[in-house]
């Protein structure tokens, strides 16, 4: 923190120099970076009654929470909660960051969980055919989870996300065993500790072949985000996925969520891996053992502020020759950004755009949007997309007619604008 008091030092006696140094540092950074949420609000909320009235461990979870604003300048959000009661503990804070990020003017917004898309398109299907595709798209959702039981992966230490790993295998076992998943369970961590073997260690060779075939995640500690927020911490210990035998279904445990579950696959029909997810995570919810965090008013808790409520990501793969023609999603990101969707590259973020034109496309809205109207945008959003994509080129203006046959009572020969114009 650039000579700001360290989490361990962080006492009685220096608690006011590690909010004197937090305070200067945001300032400072705000001068440079004036979008950067976090350091926008931790100055007000330090000075706020709740904010004076922190114990001493509480404040050192709240700079933990704060920390990658801190280190990464340029942060947008800039905060991770450490654990599900952070958004409640920490809420003078992370409402107004919560508020300003998902852009609820009221302040009182409470978010809705709605899974029922049975009213969207034609009788709940949405079929990409009707917008003029005839070969298949790739198409993902994925949402983010976490158990009450444990903290965020952030204040995570490398026992607990062995405990935690240890914890979902009776629920991946469950999912193996289940005639409609089947499949396999992968994990990177290198043992249980004390002497207890990891029947499902995986080698660096199978771990590679898995991150290529995107199944897997890449190392985060590469990540200065992660890192900062502690997230990224014990690598690799408590990381690894379960995937289902048709190789469509997939669980990550261990990476910026305790749980990040998906479906995939390639078709016509978007709403196929909407309602398989919707079916696999009820068979989720439903084994012993697993009790999702979430909140009253912002739906299910994931530890950066960006993912909550839905803490869905609904993508496709679309491909746009002509938006993308000049090597790179500028113009692409012109149309998406007004219909609320990121463009990424295929590989996901910060990745570059397809050879061929290819595209990652998803709507931004995670919060105080319910999950049938996510799916029900991502169709939309492909449909204006495409319109734009197939418009037909301008033609280059046409050589004005003389003067004399452009002139109206409106618009007298004299006033007739040069041919050159």
């Amino acid at each position: 923190m650039g000579g700001a008091v360290s989490v361990e030092e962080a006492t009685a006696e220096n608690r006011e120099k590690l909010v004197g140094d937090l305070k200067g540092k945001a300032t400072d950074i705000l001068t440079r970076f004036p979008d950067n949420r976090c350091c926008k609000y931790l100055i007000p909320y330090l000075d706020s009654e709740e904010g004076k009235a922190l114990s001493n461990e509480d404040l050192l979870t709240f700079y933990q929470c704060v920390r990658t604003g801190i280190d990464n300048e340029d942060s947008g959000l800039g905060c991770y909660a450490m654990t599900p009661d952070d958004y409640t503990k920490f809420g003078g804070f992370f409402n107004a960051v919560i508020r300003d990020y998902h852009g609820d003017a009221t302040g009182t917004a409470k978010h809705e969980t709605d899974w029922d898309a049975s009213g969207v398109g034609e009788g709940g299907v949405l079929d990409v055919r009707k917008l003029g595709f005839d070969q298949e798209l790739s198409m993902r959702v994925r949402v983010g989870r976490n158990l009450k039981a444990f903290n965020l992966p952030g204040k995570m230490d490398q026992a607990e996300r062995i405990k935690f790993e240890q914890q979902m295998l009776g629920a991946f076992q469950a999912l193996v065993d289940n005639p409609d998943y089947g499949g396999n369970i992968y994990s990177m961590t290198p043992n249980f500790g004390e002497g207890v073997e990891n029947p499902n260690k995986i080698s660096d060779e199978k771990y590679q072949e898995l991150v290529d075939a995107h199944v897997l995640f890449k190392d985060m500690d590469a990540d200065p985000f992660l890192k900062s927020a502690g997230i990224s911490s014990d690598w690799p210990y408590g990381r690894g996925c379960w995937q289902s035998a048709d190789g469509q279904c997939i669980i990550w445990f261990g990476e910026e969520d305790q749980l990040r579950i998906m479906c995939m696959k390639k078709g016509f029909l978007l709403n196929e891996v909407f309602d398989r997810l919707n079916t696999m995570l009820k068979t989720v919810e439903s084994i012993e053992g697993i009790d999702f965090a979430t909140s009253d008013d912002y739906g299910y808790v994931t530890s950066c502020p960006s993912n909550l409520g839905t803490g869905m990501r609904a993508s496709v793969h679309v491909k746009i020759p002509n938006l993308t023609s000049d090597g790179t999603d500028a113009k692409a990101k012109e149309v998406c950004n007004p219909l609320g969707l990121s463009v990424r590259g295929t590989g996901g973020e910060h990745t570059p755009i397809g050879a061929d034109g290819t595209v990652d496309i998803s709507p931004r809205a995670r919060l105080f949007i319910k999950e049938k109207d996510i799916i029900e945008k991502l169709y939309k959003g492909i449909e204006l997309l495409m319109a734009q994509e197939n418009k037909p080129a301008e033609a280059p203006p046409a050589e004005a007619p003389p003067a004399e046959v452009v002139a109206t009572e409106e618009a007298p020969k004299e006033e007739a604008p040069p041919a050159a114009e």
